[in-house]
């Protein structure tokens, strides 16, 4: 079989902590064919000299750019990717061997997929095992455009692989949108091409404090509800909107109870599913027991 070049993007911010090990465990993998291009986006800690430190041992390619945000950085580093197939793989992640041999041979067997996704292990930011499920399926999912937008899915950096002939198709990431993942999870979806995601582990991927989903998820919302904008024509987009709304709910309803109202009363209560209604008791149980109503 021959094994087509892969493009590894590593858009990098301030992850002086976790760079190296990121790196290494990419420059490690068992795959002969792939190049690395690293992107410092402005990046004010240490991330840049230690990113340096391993290219002069490694020689992959590395570049720096003012801070513009990770889909700017991603568009950064494609320009000089010339991989058949591309992974972007978020700075603060590890991955595990074997992940770009496996996906690749899917890929090859499999030219209507698009974009390929897998399997995480949770890891806490001194990389101690957090979680592991086994995987709630043990065959590949088939995702149709209409069943992600609906459940506003996205295909993660730390899984994702795509075809870089989607990518070009559609454009690339649109840089004013900061949730690079969601927005070409749908954009390659919405070109017919397949979605399909494997049973297998592929990343060791790190939850710690600074995860956007936490910190930023009012930016997040934004940014979601800019990117399912583009197909409010679509029959799922009502719920694909629940469903971005729900996102934001999860951390809003303990950390800002005026906005988490605010997205309650921007769902008609007919709208809500179950989802809905978990974050709505978890506000009220929440805002009664600051109160000290038991």
């Amino acid at each position: 079989m021959k094994w087509p070049l892969v493009s590894i993007l590593v858009p990098c911010f301030n992850h002086e902590r976790y760079i190296e090990e990121c790196l290494l465990s990419i420059l490690r993998q068992d795959y002969a064919n792939f190049e690395v291009i690293v992107v410092n986006d402005g990046s004010t800690d240490s991330s840049a000299e230690k990113i340096e430190a391993l290219r002069r041992t490694y020689g992959f390619q590395f570049y720096q750019q003012d801070n513009q945000g990770v889909s700017a950085a991603l568009n950064t580093a494609l320009s000089y990717a010339k991989g058949e197939f591309v992974i972007t793989h978020d700075s603060d992640d590890v991955m595990l061997e074997g992940r770009i041999r496996r996906q690749v041979s899917y890929l090859q067997e499999h030219p209507q997929v698009g974009l390929l996704g897998a399997k995480v292990i949770y890891i806490d930011a001194d990389g101690k095992q957090t979680k592991h499920k086994e995987p709630k399926h043990t065959h590949v999912e088939h995702w149709t455009f209409d069943e992600l937008l609906a459940d506003a899915h996205a295909i993660g950096a730390p899984v994702a692989m795509y075809r870089r002939e989607a990518i070009d198709k559609v454009g690339g990431y649109d840089p004013l949108i900061k949730v690079q993942d969601f927005q070409m999870t749908l954009k390659i979806a919405y070109q017919d091409y397949r979605v399909d995601i494997l049973p297998d582990f592929v990343t060791l991927y790190r939850r710690h404090e600074t995860n956007i989903s936490k910190l930023q998820y009012k930016s997040q919302l934004t940014y979601d509800l800019q990117v399912i904008e583009a197909y409010k024509d679509r029959p799922a987009y009502a719920l694909a909107k629940r469903a971005v709304i729900n996102k934001a709910l999860k951390e809003s309803v303990v950390t800002d109870k005026a906005y988490a109202f605010g997205l309650f009363a921007s769902l008609p209560v007919q709208r809500w599913d179950r989802v809905t209604w978990k974050r709505f008791r978890h506000f009220i149980f929440k805002f009664n027991k600051s109160k000290g109503v038991r």
